[in-house]
């Protein structure tokens, strides 16, 4: 769960420039009669996205003088669709995600845009940049088109929302053979209790817990026999600081990635120290 940078393109500029040049005169003049509903829907969508209200952001089939099926097709051919006019802004949010990772799961590569809100159910937010995340393939599928039932439910936005201050991706270890993982969320007791629930349900949606404990599960088999020799060196102690070390280091770099929770673990564990890793 990666802070990516928001776009700096306006809801207003973007969806000018994916309507500029439509070949229907009807429906370009429709587009454009509809602009101040666009921009006022994005407007709104920013503004709850800023003060965690988006779980009663108001949706609509369809928006000013257009069809939420007409806004799709915008979204389709006018900004996706390679050498369009909105193609541009497609290009800057899908390359701002850092190191190239989804910022849901924060490991896979991104692979599409994904609407926070549905298009389907939020046609006016089509084009709308602040509801464009670049995310994964599999982020993608797991959110679907689902609408939050309550603030609890309300996926965190990259934008938005920062939960990276605090340490809150717990992992651990399993005393068998080989060791195994669990993560969890572990949320930090100055959370709100619905941050707290928020990040819960981001991470079980999107089955985070299963896609660290793989990770971890290859990363144990790559560090394996670098911790038999140091164990042979100095015992269970010299693990553990070895372990440690890794752990800070991995902290530094993020607090709440798998690795740094995984090193963390480990190295608190005086079974896994003391050759448990074996």
């Amino acid at each position: 769960m990666w802070r990516v940078p928001a776009p700096t393109r306006t809801a207003a500029w973007t969806y000018e420039r994916c309507i500029r040049g439509v070949q229907n005169e009807d429906l370009r003049d429709r587009l454009d009669a509809t602009s101040p509903d666009i921009v006022a829907a994005a407007d709104g969508f920013q503004t709850a996205a800023q003060n965690g209200t988006i779980g009663t952001f108001p949706g609509a089939a369809n928006v000013g003088y257009v069809t939420g099926g007409e806004l799709s097709w915008v979204y389709k051919n006018r900004f996706v669709r390679a050498s369009s006019p909105g193609r541009v802004v497609y290009d800057e949010i899908m390359t701002a995600a850092v190191y190239g990772r989804c910022p849901m799961c924060g490991h896979r590569q991104v692979a599409s845009l994904d609407h926070y809100l549905p298009k389907a159910s939020f046609p006016a937010l089509c084009v709308a940049p602040a509801n464009l995340i670049p995310a994964c393939s599999d982020c993608n599928k797991q959110k679907l088109d689902a609408i939050p039932a309550n603030a609890s439910e309300v996926m965190l936005h990259p934008y938005f929302d920062d939960v990276e201050g605090q340490p809150w991706l717990v992992a651990e270890v399993g005393q068998t053979i080989p060791p195994s993982f669990q993560f969890s969320v572990g949320a930090p007791a100055a959370w709100p209790h619905v941050l707290a629930a928020r990040v819960t349900h981001q991470f079980k949606t999107l089955h985070l817990g299963n896609l660290y404990a793989s990770q971890a599960a290859v990363e144990l088999v790559n560090i394996r026999q670098a911790l038999a020799e140091v164990f042979a060196a100095g015992g269970a102690a010299e693990v553990a600081a070895h372990l440690n070390q890794a752990a800070n280091s991995r902290r530094a770099a993020r607090v709440n990635s798998w690795q740094t929770a995984m090193y963390t673990a480990i190295a608190a564990s005086q079974w896994f120290c003391s050759g448990g890793f074996a």
